[in-house]
């Protein structure tokens, strides 16, 4: 799916480091059309962050919800698509990042290119997406 080289690259924590090509494709458990890789985890920063490289395939989309205790940052990788928060629409292309703070409703559309990801959440995801 990707040019980026950010999907060839390493995952490095504390003397800890993966590659990312090995790491899997996660399937969302609840939108279709939308996958994760795991790249730093709850359990390896003592739950205080989580970071996920997200694919979302084109015309697909991460529905409408929120995070009651979860800030969430977006860093657009390639392609392109669009944000809603709180009923506003942020264009989302390369090199766009988006704070999406604690209780605030959104979704992300993909574009027809699909969209990649990095995904940082604090406190991190919960274990039944970080695992």
């Amino acid at each position: 799916m990707s040019k980026h080289p950010l999907p060839n690259g390493r995952s490095t924590f504390i003397g800890q480091e993966k590659s990312i090509a090995g790491l899997p494709w996660n399937h969302h458990p609840i939108y279709t059309g939308v996958s994760m890789k795991h790249l730093v985890t709850d359990a390896e920063t003592v739950g205080q962050l989580s970071l996920h490289l997200v694919g979302i395939a084109p015309g697909h989309a991460i529905g409408e919800h929120m995070h009651s205790t979860q800030w969430e940052l977006h860093q657009v990788l390639e392609g392109s698509g669009e944000a809603v928060l709180e009923g506003k629409r942020i264009t989302y292309a390369t090199g766009t990042v988006c704070t999406i703070p604690v209780g605030i409703k959104h979704e992300v559309f993909a574009g027809c290119d699909g969209m990649l990801l990095l995904a940082t959440f604090s406190p991190p995801l919960a274990r039944r997406l970080s695992s």
